[in-house]
């Protein structure tokens, strides 16, 4: 297998007044095309801001990390938000849906940023959402869906732009448990469909779903972090 991603010696602090705050304190990991890796920490440990870097949304101190063999810092913005948008989905543990918006249009909406024709877009989106079961849902506004149904059409936008990589910061942490399971499985699935998943949380029964899982403490790597 060849690698995704490649973290090396990264380091991230943040400046709180005159006090330096580090979040990543050299952090060094490789993930492979198709894995499903699991970032398990407790809350504080630096987990979050990995995966904001990982999904190219925040920029280390200091280290390096390669995309496809390309350095994401030497990236231009535009760049950058081509691989936002078209070759990452991200999945988070509030939603982040558009509430006056129906899920349908939701699931449309990285199309329309990415250029897509109205008609391509509705048919693409419709087609995803039938895959994680809501198809019968598409007039819905996300109040009217349960916490389970609103993280399927999160995971149905993210995966509208047939991204590469797929992050899921906390993805069960507002689900029950059966509700958690069926998001879990969602995930299995297109893992075996070849997409990368990279799943933060801080629940040992989520994270074993990964195949592989990476422990993050203080900022940094427990085990874990070989290839």
């Amino acid at each position: 297998m060849s690698d995704i991603i490649n973290i090396a010696g990264m380091k991230k602090e943040y400046k709180m007044g005159k006090i330096t705050v580090p979040a990543l304190n050299g952090v060094d990991f490789i993930i492979n095309k198709g894995e499903f890796v699991a970032i398990m920490g407790p809350s504080g440990s630096g987990k979050s801001t990995l995966m904001h870097i990982i999904g190219c949304l925040d920029s280390p101190t200091a280290g390096k990390y390669y995309l496809n063999s390309e350095l994401v810092s030497e990236m231009k913005k535009g760049k950058l938000a081509m691989i936002r948008n078209k070759q990452i989905g991200f999945v988070f543990q509030t939603f982040n849906l558009l509430p006056h918006l129906n899920i349908l249009k939701n699931v449309e909406l990285p199309l329309m940023y990415a250029g897509l024709s109205k008609k391509k877009r509705t048919q693409t989106a419709k087609k995803v959402l039938d895959e994680v079961g809501l198809s019968d849902r598409l007039k819905h506004k996300p109040s009217e869906l349960s916490g389970g149904q609103r993280q399927r059409v999160a995971i149905a936008r993210a995966i509208v732009n047939d991204p590469t990589i797929i992050l899921a910061d906390e993805p069960t942490g507002n689900l029950d448990t059966s509700s958690g399971a069926d998001i879990l499985s969602i995930f299995s699935e297109l893992n075996d469909k070849g997409n990368t998943i990279i799943m933060v949380t801080h629940d040992p029964a989520v994270a074993n779903r990964a195949t592989r899982v990476i422990n993050i403490v203080d900022g940094l790597i427990k085990d874990g972090n070989i290839s």
